[in-house]
């Protein structure tokens, strides 16, 4: 690399990389260093010059794997970088644009070298490449054993102590980005590492006093979304006292414009906007994914996952629980609005079930709100393009649901809140409706297009959880969710006929659950579902003497007797006007006691047993798809298959 631009192919013949990976050691101290971390570099813009990035890396990296024992040039380069991070901070606030763009590019070639090492070596044999010195071959210098460590700490120190400035940015999504490269070991392996060198240096020792800090400030970094600076932010020239070398900065890896790219694969297609607007937004979520979902150690819970638990609101005066060291405050205002805004991502939304499922204070915080809308019809629009997204987001999304209707508060204030105009929902024009009609509405069609097309279980179930958790308290049903609750009953009727009878009657069984428990506990809040009954009452007559539906079917059967018979009373030709209100005035009329009570419908998400199997290979999906800037070969992938998800 050096003083001049680089080009990707020209990096395997660059006579400074072909130095650091060569036989002679280079000493910590040697104006090497200066020349080698002078470089301006245009960034790989897609997958395919990322790939030939890679390429060369390799080629570079396999002669510093075999050179690296005698002559310990690894460990130099880290340690050159280590001993110019301790100035970061000065030179940030001293606007010394040189000093942080030499610290940012020994950073990258790090990482670069990194990322091969870990891919084709166990990290056994990463640790002796960390601990070899220029000495005789195969010697250990003991000083250099926790080089790893010094790496891993100086890079979240970086992270939280390095104020972000337009001339800091790049090497805060560096430092950021090295530690998911630091973490990928576990790519290429298919089971779930559950004792990792790099696991138990960020879980215990120097590394973890700063745990808390580095939460919060992931957090932070996606709350604010900050946008990458513009090149010209940072080009400048300067000549240096000594030797006349000009340096200059060029667009590319010295601005940190990093360009994100789809290579297909697991997990949804990522929306290259966000990524491209606040790289260091998008790559801390993933860090921040990765760190809370990292197995227990034998003896020490994974404390990223405890302070994800237990943070709370700044406006939050009471005191921090003893048993939690990690605990941390941070604005929960802007939280949620960041999760509100960020929601078409995967990460966004399973960081919004992460913080639903585990953390109390933010789920109380998120059900207080007034404009809970907000948050809840990102979720229902990932639903409803149940066909463009992978499975697991939609699982995600349905589980946020479920969570929140376990609150019977959301279940009510959700039919209050009027939206007018949907415009993704197509299939009818909703100019007007509650947002729990739309919710039931956005559920129902992901439980026929399930039955329909996917047929999965676990996505039904979850489904009828929610319907069943919000059913005592419909309210003022839309006409057109009210028709939908008593089709969907068609829909799977139809079904019958062909399929497995065990899970269709269960469907059949909820929904008439649903139904009954809707007419049992707020029949007079309902008209349009009496009016949607009456209008399919022929549909129920196969279910009366079904074993499996008769004690469910008593109270719809009254029900639709009561208001049959009130409706004959009235007469023929009757509009639709007049129906509503002879129901309305019937409602009133049924005396309660004449409904059989049920027990009352509630269902509360629980994960299942060993989430890791699920959670740690869906995370690195997301990170292998979408991490900015970086590109792993498909065929070392070990975690999970490329058309999986």
């Amino acid at each position: 690399m050096g003083a001049n631009s680089s080009s990707i192919s020209e990096l395997p013949e660059n006579e400074y990389l072909k130095k650091l990976s060569g036989a002679e050691p280079i000493s910590e101290n040697d104006p090497f260093w200066n020349q080698l971390l002078s470089f301006s570099f245009t960034t790989p813009t897609n997958s395919t010059e990322l790939k030939l990035l890679e390429e060369a890396t390799i080629s570079v990296c396999k002669s510093l794997v075999e050179k690296n024992p005698r002559t310990g040039n690894l460990g130099s380069l880290i340690k050159v970088f280590l001993s110019r991070t301790k100035e970061l901070k000065i030179s940030a606030e001293c606007q010394n644009h040189l000093f942080i763009w030499q610290a940012h590019n020994a950073l990258f070639i790090i990482c670069c070298l990194l990322k091969v090492f870990i891919s084709r070596m166990s990290e056994e044999e990463l640790q002796l490449h960390f601990t070899y010195e220029e000495k005789t071959p195969g010697s250990y210098g003991t000083e250099c054993e926790d080089l790893i460590e010094e790496l891993l700490c100086c890079l979240i120190q970086l992270i939280v102590e390095i104020p972000l400035l337009d001339i800091t940015y790049s090497i805060s999504l560096e430092a950021v980005t090295a530690l998911v490269v630091f973490l990928s070991c576990q790519l290429f392996h298919k089971e779930i590492l559950r004792e990792s060198l790099i696991h138990k240096y960020l879980m215990h020792g120097r590394c973890l006093p700063y745990t808390s800090r580095l939460v919060k400030t992931l957090l932070y970094n996606f709350i604010r979304q900050e946008r990458s600076p513009p090149p010209g932010t940072h080009v400048f020239q300067q000549q240096t006292d000594g030797g006349g070398l000009l340096y200059g900065i060029a667009s590319g890896v010295a601005t940190g414009l990093r360009t994100v790219f789809t290579l297909g694969g697991v997990g949804s297609k990522p929306t290259p906007q966000l990524e491209q607007c606040s790289p260091l937004a998008h790559q801390s979520l993933l860090l921040l994914l990765v760190l809370a979902n990292l197995t227990d150690a034998p003896d020490t819970p994974n404390p990223y996952r405890q302070a994800i638990m237990s943070f709370k609101n700044t406006q939050d005066s009471s005191a921090f629980s003893s048993s939690n060291p990690h605990a941390f405050q941070i604005n929960f205002n802007s939280l949620y609005t960041a999760l509100c805004e960020q929601q078409r991502s995967d990460q966004a939304t399973l960081l919004l079930y992460m913080l639903l499922h585990q953390n109390g204070n933010v789920r109380t915080y998120v059900l207080a709100r007034t404009d809970i809308e907000n948050l809840v019809l990102p979720i229902l629009e990932i639903l409803y393009h149940v066909e463009e997204r992978n499975s697991h987001h939609v699982y995600m999304a349905l589980i946020i649901l479920l969570i929140l209707t376990e609150d019977d508060g959301f279940n009510r204030s959700i039919h209050e809140v009027i939206l007018k105009n949907i415009t993704w929902y197509a299939e009818r024009v909703l100019t007007e409706i509650s947002l729990g009609s739309l919710l039931i509405l956005v559920v129902i069609r992901t439980i026929q297009y399930n039955m329909t097309r996917t047929r999965d279980k676990y996505l039904h179930t979850n489904c009828l959880a929610a319907l069943a958790n919000m059913s005592a308290q419909f309210r003022s049903l839309h006409q057109y969710a009210a028709q939908r609750i008593i089709s969907c009953e068609i829909i799977v009727l139809f079904l019958l006929k062909a399929q497995d009878l065990n899970v269709i009657e269960e469907v059949i069984r909820m929904m008439l659950e649903i139904i009954n428990s809707c007419l049992t506990n707020s029949l007079h809040h309902n008209p349009n579902l009496v009016y949607a009954l009456l209008y399919k009452r022929d549909l129920f007559e196969q279910f009366r003497t079904h074993p499996s539906f008769q004690d469910i079917m008593q109270n719809i059967d009254l029900v639709i007797s009561f208001f049959s018979s009130r409706l004959e009373q009235a007469g023929a030709e009757l509009s639709v006007e007049r129906v509503l209100e002879i129901i309305k005035q019937g409602a009133v009329a049924l005396p309660k006691d004449r409904l059989r009570k049920f027990p009352e419908l509630k269902f509360k998400y629980v994960e299942e047993e060993q989430p890791e199997e699920f959670f740690i290979p869906y995370v690195w999906s997301l990170v292998y798809n979408s991490a900015v800037a970086l590109y792993w070969n498909p065929q070392d992938i070990q975690l999970f298959t490329m058309d999986s998800g």
